[in-house]
């Protein structure tokens, strides 16, 4: 009988040990070659060899010493923020924000800049990203990865925008011109699915597998995680709950027509703006109108309740058919809301559907679209620069 030892087997333990020790230099770092012996079960040989090999590979690097120790085991080890960046970008109607990160996730630059009067989308790309590598002293050559955030739609096979209707000059082909502009690989995803990323890794839905979250803002849209993963659809469609038909808004077969879509119209920043003032509510946005409601007490309970019933439809429909336990509410409109809004929607739900989701308000004030970009680069950047340590 011949030897079933898999071959190469110690390699790949090498690169899995590798693995785990960079992941523990990022959760809990900086470490001595001891305590990330003691937290990988390995020996202190395998332990020392492993530092020497991540250290050879401009991995981890040391940065001093545990006060009282002695010996090569006292020095601290932490991952080389330098050995890789990425960038995350955040693309409006009106707005371009770029921010790149080293591979432990600080952000060390961003920048901003108005997409209003330009006919070369890739040309703002471009300069955002070269800017924000630029302000955290990357070079272009060490960003291993850009992933932007879009409106509308993205193929799932090509990866490049097939539809978004606030964003007319952006077009297919686009991904290409870019990647062979920044001579790096670039991702498109749509905005909404990576507010959900940011939300489960550090909002309302960390540790929770199924949610969905509904981005109430300009339009409806909506993202869908099963089992911890996004879920996209066969086109990439998946929760554009803004072309829901729903009562009391005619159905609109004319494709030329998209930027009207049903749910939009009747849950739309503009709609519910209109709603707010109906009730005595007014604002320079619908968040405004929904702040100076929920300000008013007793007084905005009508305005609310109406509000948060044009919501519900979509959040229902959505809920009766995945079943989800947690619905977060996000966008401008439902952080506005606050728990006012998110506890309305939750009872009109229940009230009309055979389900009762737990409905919360997003805890992410501040580029959640950008935190997602951010997110999802730096897990692919770490899959490739962590696993492949053993040459």
């Amino acid at each position: 009988m011949g030897s079933t030892r898999l071959p190469g087997t110690p390699r790949l333990l090498r690169a899995l040990n590798d693995r785990a020790a960079l992941e523990l230099l990022l959760a809990r770092g900086p470490l001595t070659r001891a305590q990330l012996g003691e937290l990988t079960g390995l020996s202190k040989v395998t332990a020392s060899q492993l530092v020497e090999r991540l250290e050879e590979r401009g991995l981890v690097t040391r940065v001093g010493e545990q006060a009282g120790g002695r010996g090569p085991n006292a020095q601290l080890y932490a991952v080389r923020p330098a050995s890789a960046y990425v960038v995350g970008v955040d693309i409006t109607a009106d707005r371009v924000v770029a921010a790149c990160a080293d591979i432990t996730g600080a952000v060390t630059g961003q920048v901003e800049m108005s997409t209003k009067d330009t006919d070369d989308p890739v040309g703002v790309v471009h300069e955002a990203v070269v800017q924000a590598a630029s302000n955290a002293h990357a070079q272009l050559a060490s960003v291993r990865r850009v992933v932007l955030g879009t409106p509308g739609l993205v193929d799932p096979g090509s990866g490049d925008i097939t539809f978004a209707f606030n964003l007319p000059r952006w077009h297919r082909g686009l991904l290409a011109a870019l990647r062979e502009d920044l001579h790096t690989p670039v991702v498109f995803e749509n905005d909404v699915n990576l507010a959900a990323c940011a939300e489960a890794e550090y909002g309302a839905a960390a540790g929770v597998d199924d949610f969905v979250l509904v981005w109430a803002d300009v339009g409806v849209g909506l993202a869908i995680v099963l089992g911890g993963r996004l879920h996209h659809g066969s086109s990439g469609a998946a929760g554009e709950i803004g072309y829901l038909p729903v009562p009391g808004v005619p159905v609109n077969r004319d494709q030329s027509r998209r930027s009207q879509p049903p749910f939009g119209q009747l849950a739309g920043a503009a709609a519910l703006r209109t709603v707010a003032r109906e009730h005595g509510f007014r604002g320079s946005s619908a968040a405004d109108a929904i702040r100076a409601a929920i300000a008013a007490g007793t007084a905005g309970g009508a305005a609310l309740d109406e509000i948060a019933r044009r919501l519900a439809l979509g959040v229902a429909s959505t809920c009766v058919v995945l079943d989800p336990p947690l619905v977060v509410l996000a966008g401008e409109v439902g952080q506005a809301g606050g728990s006012a809004l998110a506890e309305r929607v939750q009872h009109e739900v229940a009230a009309i559907t055979l389900v009762s989701p737990k409905v919360v308000v997003t805890q992410l004030e501040e580029e959640p679209v950008l935190r997602g970009a951010l997110l999802v680069a730096l897990d692919a950047v770490r899959d490739e620069v962590f696993g492949s340590t053993v040459g």
